[in-house]
Formats: C-alpha cells, structure tokens, sequence
C-alpha cells in the first residue's frame, strides 16, 4: 500500500450518488481533469459532459462490485429516505455490499457522512467523541461507522470519513435553511424553521465539502482508515444567515419556527416531521464543529457565509436582488423579525 503524505493515484474515481455534494464533488473532479464515472439508479438529467454513468443500486452487491471494476478510487455521497425504520434495513446492507466491493477492488473510498453518530453533545463536535446510542437514525450512523472501522482495522479497505454538519449552497433545497429558508425569502415569503433559529449552528458550504473530498482524494493512504470533519465558516445562528440572504435579494425577513418541543406532537398528524424530532439535539443547544485536525493537515480558509449565503438564495426562484433600505439597521434588530 502507498502509506506517502502525497498520492500519486489519478486513475478513475467512482462516484456513488448525484445530490448536492455528489454534483459539486464531480466539478471538482472534472474541473482538475479527473476520469469520473457516476453510479446510481436513474441517469442525472444534468449529468455534465466529461462524466460517464453507470446503473447502480447499492443495495444489489454485484452492481456495487461492476461500479468499482477499473476504479482507483470512490466518493459514497448516498442517501435513504429519511425514516429511522428504513436506516435500520437500508444503511448496514449498502455498508456491507460497499466493504465488500471496496476490498476486492482494493479501492480506496472517501465517504460523506454526517455527524449524527455524536449524539448529543455540549462542546465542539471532534473525531474523538464515542459513537452514540442515542435515538434511531444516530444509532444507525454509529453502526455503519463501527463497520467500516473495523473493516479498516482488519486491513480490509482504505476507508476516509469526511462528515459534515448540516450543509448549504446554490441549489441545495433540503436543507434546514434550504427551501423552507432562503427559498422561501428568495419568493418574498417567511421562512419556516423546525428548530430554534436563535441557536448558533453550524453549517458547512457543499463547495468546501468537494473540495475537502478532493483534498483526501489527492493525500497518501496515511489520511485513510480515519474520521475527518469539514471546515465550516465560524458558527452563526441561522436567523442571522436567513438576514444575510434576506438582505442580499432585498426582502425584509420574517421567520415562522415550530420549536423543538412541538415537533413530537405534530408527529402525531404529520409523521414526517416525527423524524426530526430524535436530531433535536442538534437545535436545542449551540452546535459547533471542531475541525482542526482536518485544517492542520489540509486547509482551513472555509468559504465565509458573506459569500456563500449571497450565492446559494439567487439560486432559487423568483430571487430578484434589488437596494434595501434597511440593509445596515437590520441585522440584529428584533423587530425585524418574527419570533416563536
């Protein structure tokens, strides 16, 4: 195995998955004229040119394996439908066919994940918090983690996780700031929050998530077989970036927030929402992540929100940016705002 700080290896890379990180993770690769193949179940309609395709399921093993023939190595940027009972089936059978297929391949993997798998906690977020118990979805975070460990420490497969905290950018609607948020202000409407929008949260820009996929992608095999978490811009509370999207289309904002305690009890009518109510951890306190071993190996320049926020609410419709008057007496004004 190559164990050098620097990597040679520019061959094909597989990239599992074409939402948010996914797409910015491919123009990356792209962009540095690196081989690309994406895999998964339906052809993007937006594939860019230059990026082969593949039909993959990664809940079929042999499918999984004929993604990996002739790669050198892979970015996992999937996702399941957001329900706990379907974790429980769906993320430790996609882990087994990915280690399998990863260690006959001998393909080295770079796997976005989140940072459920903390549970709740009350300091910045860092690599060597234990995995957690808690709750359904964390639960299931922490048991595809301790596979994919333990797969590393047996010498099975070369295996980096880069775990990110909620994340937002141009396009990006699912997101706690994403179509409900800065969407819904781009139309002129108030932006509904399933949390406390008063809470300092982090959140990290899906531009700096591909570019810290590229960063391990291009580091020797000494950064694999390891947890690493994305630099993000210094913590904010979302009401102050829902003002900054506000401000940059010209939009007086408003906020509607259903506080966490309530979200249990809607769940009764509307069970979706029943979901968030187990990840309320991250909302009922502030929620900071720690990233400074990535940053001391890598880099740690996050985009700043001033420059992100701007971009990702003239993305979405009926964004029109025109002067606002109350620009500069705004930002922290109260009643500028609506409140729970």
């Amino acid at each position: 195995m190559n164990t050098q700080a620097g990597n040679t290896q520019k061959g094909l890379v597989t990239v599992f998955g074409y939402g948010p990180t996914g797409e910015a993770t491919v123009e990356r690769l792209l962009k540095h004229g690196r081989d690309v193949r994406v895999v998964q179940r339906k052809r993007p309609a937006n594939l860019p040119a230059g990026a082969a395709f593949m039909t993959c399921d990664v809940l079929n093993a042999d499918d999984v394996k004929r993604a990996l023939a002739g790669a050198e190595q892979a970015v996992v940027t999937i996702g399941f439908e957001y329900s706990g009972k379907v974790w429980k089936v769906v993320w430790p059978k996609a882990m087994r066919n990915l280690l399998a297929a990863a260690e006959a391949a001998n393909v080295r993997v770079v796997h976005i994940d989140n940072m459920y798998q903390y549970g709740p906690q009350d300091e910045p977020v860092h690599e060597d918090m234990p995995l957690t118990s808690f709750g359904v979805k964390p639960a299931v975070r922490s048991e595809i983690t301790r596979m994919w460990k333990a797969a590393a420490r047996a010498g099975r497969v070369r295996w980096a996780a880069l775990c990110a905290p909620d994340f937002y950018g141009a396009g990006v609607g699912r997101s706690h700031i994403g179509d409900t948020g800065l969407g819904a202000i781009a139309k002129g409407k108030p932006a509904m929050m399933l949390m406390n929008p008063d809470q300092p949260h982090a959140f990290a820009y899906v531009p700096d998530i591909a570019r810290a996929v590229m960063s391990l992608l291009d580091a020797g095999d000494d950064a694999f077989n390891q947890v690493w978490h994305v630099p993000c811009a210094p913590t904010r509370t979302a009401r102050e970036l829902l003002q900054m999207g506000a401000d940059a289309v010209g939009h007086k904002l408003r906020v509607t927030a259903i506080p966490g305690w309530l979200l249990p009890v809607i769940g009764l009518i509307v069970p979706s929402l029943r979901e968030y109510a187990e990840l309320s951890f991250t909302w009922n306190r502030p929620y900071h992540v720690d990233a400074t071993k990535f940053s001391r190996r890598f880099w740690s320049d996050a985009t700043p929100f001033e420059t992100g926020i701007p971009a990702a609410i003239r993305s979405f419709p009926a964004a029109e940016t025109k002067p606002s008057k109350t620009t500069k007496s705004r930002g922290q004004n109260p009643a500028a705002t609506a409140t729970f």
